[in-house]
C-alpha cells in the first residue's frame, strides 16, 4: 500500500507538471522576455503597453529603450531584443534595401516572407500608419499657397530657399533627405538643412524662425496642436509604416501564447487614438507609464 501511495503521489506531482507547462503561465524564472524600444515617445509607449502587459500575464519582462532603428534591429537580429515594434516601411527600404511601389498589403507580406527566414516573425499589423511627412506652420503654408511636396519643391526650384530641420538618422537613411529630393526634383542645399533629435523639430517649427520645414511623424499630437500643415506626398515617396509587434521565432517556441497576446493589443490601435497618446505625452507632459497604463486599461487589456 506504501509503494502504492508512494507511486500515486508522484503521479499526481507529474501530471500537475506537465499541466502547468502546457497551461504557460508565461515567463519562467530561469528566463526574462525582453522587449526593446526606439527613442521617440510612441516607442517609448509601445515598449511600455508591451512590458506592463505582458508583466500583467505573468511574464519576467526587462526592457531597453532608447534605440535607433539600425541599434534595435542589429539587437534583436542577435538576440538581445525578443520583442519590438518596427514599421513596415522602415524594415523594407532600411533593413532589407527593397525600392519600389508597394501597396500597405504588399509592403506587409514581403517584409513578413524576407524576415522569417532570419527566424523573425511579424504578427498582425495595428491600423497606425506612422508615415514620415514634411510639415510647415500652417499660416506661412497657406500663405505661400504650398500643400504638396511638388509645390514646395517647385518654390525651391524657382529660387526660394526654406530651411529644413530633420533628424539625424533620417538624414541618412535611403528614405531620408537626398532620396526624398531626388524624387522630387529639388534641393534644400546642404547649409539650409539642420540636423537635430527628432523632438526638438516640432518646438522649432512652431516657436523658431529657424527652420520653414520640418520632418515630423504622422501620428504625432503635436503637428494639430502646433497647428503645422502637413505637405502631401502627391508622389508616394513615403512607403506604408504600419507598426507592427515583431518578435523572435525562439521567443514563440519559449511562449507560444506570445503572439495571441500581443495581437490583441495591436488591434486597438489605430492614427488616430495613437496621436491622442502621443499627445498626451509630448503636449500634456503626462508620464509614458501613466498613459501606457490607461491605454491598456482602457482597452480592457489590464
Amino acid at each position: 500500500m506504501k509503494l502504492w501511495a508512494c507511486l500515486s503521489t508522484w503521479v499526481l506531482c507529474l501530471t500537475l507538471a506537465i499541466g502547468s507547462a502546457g497551461a504557460q503561465p508565461t515567463g519562467t524564472p530561469s528566463y526574462s522576455l525582453r522587449v526593446g524600444g526606439k527613442g521617440f515617445t510612441e516607442q517609448l509607449l509601445m515598449a511600455e503597453m508591451t512590458s506592463l502587459l505582458l508583466k500583467a500575464r505573468g511574464y519576467d519582462v526587462i526592457t531597453k529603450t532608447g534605440l535607433a532603428s539600425i541599434g534595435i534591429r542589429r539587437e534583436q537580429v542577435l538576440g538581445l531584443v525578443d520583442v519590438y515594434w518596427e514599421y513596415t516601411g522602415t524594415a523594407l527600404v532600411v533593413f532589407h534595401n527593397v525600392t519600389g511601389k508597394f501597396t500597405p498589403d504588399k509592403a506587409y507580406d514581403r517584409v513578413k516572407e524576407l524576415d522569417a527566414e532570419l527566424g523573425i516573425v511579424w504578427l498582425r499589423p495595428s491600423r497606425v500608419n506612422n508615415t514620415y511627412a514634411l510639415a510647415m506652420r500652417g499660416a506661412d503654408a497657406r500663405r505661400e499657397g504650398i500643400s504638396t511636396i511638388s509645390e514646395l519643391a517647385q518654390k525651391v526650384r524657382a529660387g526660394k530657399q526654406y530651411r529644413f530641420a530633420t533628424s539625424t538618422e533620417f538624414y541618412f537613411r535611403p528614405d531620408g533627405v537626398e532620396p526624398l529630393e531626388r524624387a522630387y526634383g529639388f534641393e534644400f542645399g546642404p547649409e539650409n538643412v539642420k540636423r537635430m533629435e527628432a523632438g526638438r523639430i516640432y518646438q522649432m517649427l512652431r516657436d523658431s524662425a529657424d527652420a520653414d520645414v520640418g520632418l515630423v511623424f504622422s501620428t504625432d499630437g503635436r503637428i494639430a496642436a502646433y497647428e503645422l500643415q502637413v505637405l502631401i506626398d502627391d508622389l508616394g515617396f513615403f512607403p506604408s509604416y504600419r507598426l507592427t509587434p515583431v518578435v523572435r521565432q525562439s521567443a514563440i517556441d519559449r511562449f507560444p501564447l506570445l503572439p495571441g497576446q500581443l495581437n490583441a493589443l495591436s488591434e486597438k490601435l489605430d492614427d488616430e487614438q495613437m496621436a491622442r497618446l502621443n499627445g498626451m505625452v509630448d503636449i500634456q507632459k503626462k508620464s509614458v507609464r501613466d498613459v501606457a497604463s490607461f491605454f491598456l486599461e482602457l482597452s480592457g487589456l489590464l
